[in-house]
């Protein structure tokens, strides 16, 4: 029986959750392999959770970072069973789930599925990925080592990518010692002096987590933050005993336009007042519907959305675990941590040692310096920026088109690409923050394994159907 090919190009949570799924497709055996293309030195964590920081928290409690959906408390098992069942609050470190997620595929690495799928991975880059014509794969990834596999289909499985520089083109600044335009490096901020001014640009997640790291690291030196609207995460509270109830199919199925959906939403938290539950608990049970929600808004109300509601929904919605809370509080409240709204118009070097930052609100021009510059704005999410050459690669071939409001790449609901077309591939497919066009959350664990499972199922089927046929018949 010939065996077929996958290849997963990233090697992160989302292109691990997918080989897990394969893995675990029913019946077989499956004469399936299926490669993982992954350049890191650990297969898993990707780039969120191979972190060596322990200060680092999830923001989200542990019950709901299962791995697989049919098994929800199989990350809490995973806990007890390792000897990690205190987590404070409920909530562990980043590098805890990375070792969970790695500790799932090394089973199926070491030997042959029980449904007869053989997993591989390659620790390499893939730069390329060409289509075939006339011959017995689909298509061929390119690696950086020189090397090259066919492959009957390709996931791309990219995660997340380095934030974009906040001006361009950039003039000096982002090459300077002390600009600092990836927090997620390892080690990247170990070159700061626990007494050297540090500024923040962005007043997120990723700020909170680099504000915590230098607290870890002794640093206490003055702290500025700046973003355009100087909004921060909103702090986790206890979870209700008994969640909130689903008020999609009641309440919000059908609606076309954010101002209906805003209305019904701040209707729900009224009546949750009375009702004794916290708005965080509203938003909450929106979860599994989501997904739905954007998908019903024509695209100019998800840009409306975008603009208008798009950082709150963020802050309201991507908690701060209470660790990470207490800090930002003990920082504002000391005075120590200033904050200034504004865009961020010009970055200069001063000299060797110092960077300006020249803000606008309101028409009124500011300008700050400190020793050291930290980019916290998240990661980019315009695949049209992108430089990697895959995606260049891909992008300039017609294969992938960047979505008209810069969140990702135009698919078909099953994840395969759309080419320039807008016909959707039959060996091309992605999963992960590329999708948020699609779903709009498209980041966290709960939606990737999701996604995972569901094109898991999807290959699972596609590759079903030509197993004992010749190849040829299913090239696109």
């Amino acid at each position: 029986m010939t065996r077929r090919r996958i290849v997963i190009i990233g090697g992160g949570v989302a292109g691990s959750l997918l080989a897990l799924q394969l893995t675990r497709l029913p019946g077989g055996p499956w004469p399936l392999d299926v490669t993982v293309v992954e350049p890191r030195p650990r297969l898993g964590p990707g780039t969120a959770y191979a972190t060596s920081r322990p200060e680092w928290l999830l923001n989200v409690r542990s019950p709901a970072l299962s791995a697989l959906p049919d098994e929800p408390n199989h990350f809490v098992n995973w806990l007890q069973r390792h000897g990690i069942a205190d987590c404070a609050f409920g909530f562990c470190s980043r590098q805890t789930y990375g070792h969970y997620i790695e500790s799932l595929l090394a089973p199926a690495l070491a030997a042959p599925a029980a449904n007869g799928v053989r997993l591989q991975w390659r620790h390499a880059r893939a730069v390329a990925a060409q289509p075939l014509t006339g011959a017995a794969h689909a298509l061929r990834v390119q690696l950086a080592d020189g090397t090259a596999l066919d492959a009957h289909t390709a996931v791309l499985a990219l995660g997340n990518f380095a934030p974009a520089l906040p001006v361009r083109p950039a003039t000096g600044y982002a090459e300077h010692p002390r600009f600092h335009a990836n927090p997620w490096l390892p080690g990247a901020l170990r070159s700061i002096g626990p007494e050297e001014s540090v500024l923040l640009i962005g007043t997120g997640l990723t700020a909170l987590d680099v504000l915590v790291a230098l607290r870890a690291d002794g640093h206490r030196g003055p702290l500025l933050a700046v973003s355009r609207h100087g909004q921060w995460p909103a702090p986790h509270t206890p979870a209700p005993v008994t969640p909130y109830p689903s008020y999609y199919a009641t309440h919000l199925a059908g609606r076309r336009t954010v101002g209906e959906v805003l209305r019904v939403v701040r209707q729900q938290i009224a009546q949750a007042a009375v009702e004794g539950f916290n708005w965080r608990a509203v938003l909450d049970a929106l979860r599994p519907d989501l997904g739905r929600i954007w998908a019903a808004w024509p695209l100019a109300e998800q840009r409306r959305f975008l603009r208008h509601l798009g950082t709150r929904w963020s802050n309201a919605r991507h908690r701060n675990p209470p660790p990470n809370a207490a800090v930002l509080d003990e920082l504002l409240g000391s005075g120590r941590l200033q904050v200034h709204h504004g865009r961020v118009r010009q970055i200069e070097p001063r000299g060797d040692a110092q960077l300006a930052v020249r803000l606008s609100r309101h028409y009124v021009s500011t300008e700050l310096t400190a020793d050291h510059v930290v980019l916290c704005t998240g990661p980019q999410l315009d695949y049209a920026q992108l430089t990697d050459p895959l995606v260049v690669g891909l992008r300039q071939a017609g294969l992938l088109v960047p979505d008209a409001l810069h969140l990702g790449v135009l698919t078909d609901v099953e994840g395969a690409l759309r080419n320039a077309a807008g016909d959707a591939s039959d060996c091309l497919y992605t999963l992960g923050p590329s999708l948020r066009p699609l779903w709009f959350e498209s980041t966290a664990v709960p939606e990737l394994r999701q996604q995972a499972a569901s094109l898991a199922a999807v290959l699972g089927r596609r590759h079903a159907a030509g197993i004992g046929q010749p190849d040829a018949q299913l090239l696109p």
